[in-house]
């Protein structure tokens, strides 16, 4: 059913996760890991691809990959919501160490296209280095596949998590051309889950941002003062901070941060 790709949707680097089940399952750095949601979006994907629908793309051409192997653990899962919707890109976290698309941009990315955004989750090489690289080509292909995925890439968005989120405000920030991807638009807006990144005074678009309190007084401060200084720039940004939550809690399901993502949507529509 997934051939070829199937081995991407958990993370490759086996250090990082824990659990002979998906009831067990626990992954470095997350704390709202939900079996049910998982299930769900397996399910989804499973049956989209059985009812003949491309749920993954490669970013890298055959001749890439052979040059760089690295490469052949890189792609976008698309979930597709209306046709000619807009469109966003997803990055999960996982400290550069791994990619935890499961728990942290999967599930993003289903609610997305439920409200009918289409939405490509990428698979990124975890090193810090050649994650920026990879989601700028993840760039490149939405605009040079924009009608063959029928999508709107115009005021499109970058999310991500923890290292997610460095990565979406690195490429949104400095432009695809800074990683070796070529001249492409910069994002509408920019979502940012839980990351201590701080503002760089570069070209920042559109920013949301949010934590929780249990995060470390470190990172909340750090995400307020960004916010703060794109504000003082005149750039629109935002930031919310739920209570008693630590890193990784995702969409937040049941918890004070379920919600987020709704306004995260509003935050970037108002942006185009």
């Amino acid at each position: 059913m997934f051939d070829g790709y199937g081995r991407l949707l958990f993370p490759l680097q086996r250090n990082y996760m824990q659990g002979a089940t998906l009831g067990t399952m626990r992954l470095s750095w997350y704390t709202n890991i939900c079996p049910a949601q998982t299930v769900a979006i397996v399910n989804v994907l499973r049956e989209r691809a059985a009812a003949g629908e491309r749920v993954f793309y490669d970013i890298y051409t055959e001749e890439e990959k052979a040059a760089d192997p690295g490469k052949a653990d890189t792609g976008l899962f698309f979930f597709r919501g209306r046709p000619g919707a807009k469109c966003a890109i997803l990055c999960a976290g996982g400290g550069f160490r791994y990619v935890g698309a499961m728990h942290d941009s999967f599930p993003q990315a289903l609610a997305l296209s439920r409200r009918g955004c289409n939405a490509l989750a990428l698979i990124y090489r975890p090193g810090s280095r050649s994650a920026p690289g990879d989601l700028a080509r993840a760039v490149a292909f939405l605009h040079e596949r924009r009608d063959e995925l029928a999508v709107d890439a115009d005021g499109y968005s970058l999310w991500g998590g923890s290292a997610g989120a460095c990565l979406a405000a690195m490429v949104g920030a400095q432009g695809t051309a800074r990683f070796g991807a070529g001249a492409y638009p910069r994002p509408a807006a920019v979502i940012l889950q839980y990351t201590s990144l701080v503002d760089q005074g570069g070209a920042e678009p559109p920013t949301y941002c949010c934590a929780g309190t249990e995060d470390g007084a470190g990172l909340q401060r750090r995400m307020r003062e960004r916010v703060e200084a794109l504000r003082a720039r005149g750039v629109d940004a935002e930031v919310e901070i739920f209570p008693g939550l630590g890193h990784g809690f995702g969409l937040g399901t049941g918890t004070v941060a379920e919600g987020w993502l709704d306004r995260a949507v509003e935050f970037w529509m108002r942006q185009i």
